[in-house]
């Protein structure tokens, strides 16, 4: 599983500028109404361009998982983010690639993703990794830039037991370190929070963000 993903990459030098500055996973963004949103033309060439120098993650919302499984094989993804309304039963239906449920964090706090948690053991697979998010306005899955209450979420996070867990939500290069010092999650992904525009990477906030995201990491 990965420490630190740029997610929603739309292009081949933006993917090898997070690579290249320590970025150990790329998320490429198939859900249309995204403005990260990518072709599978342009994430066949992406992947291809990155080949085994980080994890190809494909992000999907609400895809069925014929459609997941056509896009993973066709572009050569090496890992599935669930970031929609999933059901639990759907995880044992994606047996060939590793998983990563994306979950949104609300009111009441880790319970309903803990209890989701435990209703995708039962129907047969758990993911591999559980992401958790910020909460959004209904239609809206992921890069959103808001905030997660992080205290909140330490207090919670022993409740996933060995099931890593990636932060998100309106992660940058100035707040990723706190971030991390006060969740101690596995890994870490961030969109909005370095680009110049959606679905444009800024390659010194992309730097900025690794590098501070390491060393937080590391001391962890």
């Amino acid at each position: 599983m990965f420490r630190v993903k740029i997610c929603g990459i739309t292009n081949v030098d933006d993917a090898l500028a997070a690579i290249d500055a320590g970025a150990d996973a790329i998320g490429l963004n198939f859900y249309a109404k995204s403005p990260r949103c990518v072709s599978t033309d342009v994430a066949r060439e992406i992947a291809a361009a990155v080949g085994d120098r980080a994890l190809v993650v494909g992000v999907f919302v609400n895809e069925s998982p014929t459609g997941m499984m056509g896009v993973a094989t066709e572009v050569g993804l090496a890992a599935l983010q669930l970031h929609g309304d999933e059901p639990p039963e759907m995880l044992a239906r994606l047996p060939d690639r590793p998983l990563i449920h994306a979950q949104r964090m609300g009111a009441a706090g880790l319970a309903p993703i803990v209890a989701d948690l435990a209703a995708c053991r039962a129907a047969g697979r758990a993911p591999d990794a559980v992401l958790v998010d910020a909460p959004a306005a209904p239609g809206q899955y992921g890069g959103t830039g808001h905030t997660l209450a992080w205290h909140e979420l330490a207090s919670e996070a022993a409740a996933l037991g060995a099931t890593p867990l990636i932060l998100a939500g309106g992660l940058n290069a100035a707040n990723v370190a706190d971030a991390i010092r006060a969740v101690r999650p596995y890994g870490v992904d961030v969109a909005s929070g370095v680009e110049s525009s959606p679905g444009k990477k800024d390659a010194d906030l992309v730097r900025r963000f690794v590098a501070a995201a390491a060393a937080a990491l590391a001391d962890g």
